[in-house]
């Protein structure tokens, strides 16, 4: 493994925490077992990335073949259970605080981290087309979010709160456009931190498209 593949593999694992710690989190407020809490920490963390594969025609799915992923996404989620379940007591005047909290810092990460390593694995598999590569980083990114909502019966994340899907389209943009200037592992830095820096400025002053009330 050379130095870039290194990189990109823990900025992997980093998502892989950060998006199961959200998943994990969504289903301890939902009360559900340890189980579940662990289904939909492991959603959350694979998922984008499985559709992604299949879209690309990479079978079987990177999580079958790396299963690393996998392990660490359920190690995540029990360690959250556990540790909330610990500290529930404590917890109980400040769940809600804490949810919304660290839901919305693994998700700027992992959304960030996702996007681009999504487009890496487009680049990889050989595909260049703009539209192709900026589709499968922000399905990546926004895809096991999705399925965690589904799956949670809340309505999607994506669709409602803040800028979600838009800064994962901007960073997209940002790591494809930055690419041949700056060299493939550079690009995909600029491109997550510019996903995250858009999350958290979206969060901090309430950004919302347009709706219809």
């Amino acid at each position: 493994m050379n130095y870039s593949d290194f990189v990109i593999f823990i900025m992997e694992m980093m998502g892989t925490v950060a998006f199961a710690a959200s998943g994990a989190m969504l289903g301890i407020r939902k009360k559900m077992d340890l189980f579940g809490v662990c289904v939909l920490g492991v959603t959350t963390a694979v998922g984008g990335g499985a559709i992604r594969d299949l879209i690309l025609g990479i079978t079987p799915p990177g999580m079958f073949r790396r299963p690393v992923y996998t392990f660490v996404a359920i190690v995540t989620s029990v360690g959250l259970f556990v540790l909330l379940y610990i500290k529930r007591n404590l917890l109980d005047g400040r769940i809600g605080h804490l949810y919304e909290l660290l839901m919305n810092i693994s998700d700027a990460i992992g959304l960030g981290i996702f996007t681009v390593v999504g487009i890496n694995t487009a680049w990889s598999a050989g595909y260049h087309t703009l539209f192709l590569v900026v589709f499968v980083g922000v399905l990546t990114g926004v895809g096991g979010g999705l399925l965690r909502d589904v799956m949670a019966q809340e309505k999607p994340y994506i669709l409602t709160k803040h800028i979600y899907a838009c800064a994962s389209i901007i960073g997209a943009l940002v790591c494809v456009y930055t690419e041949d200037a700056l060299g493939n592992l550079p690009a995909m830095m600029v491109g997550a931190c510019a996903v995250v820096i858009v999350r958290f400025l979206a969060m901090h002053y309430r950004w919302n498209l347009p709706r219809i009330n």
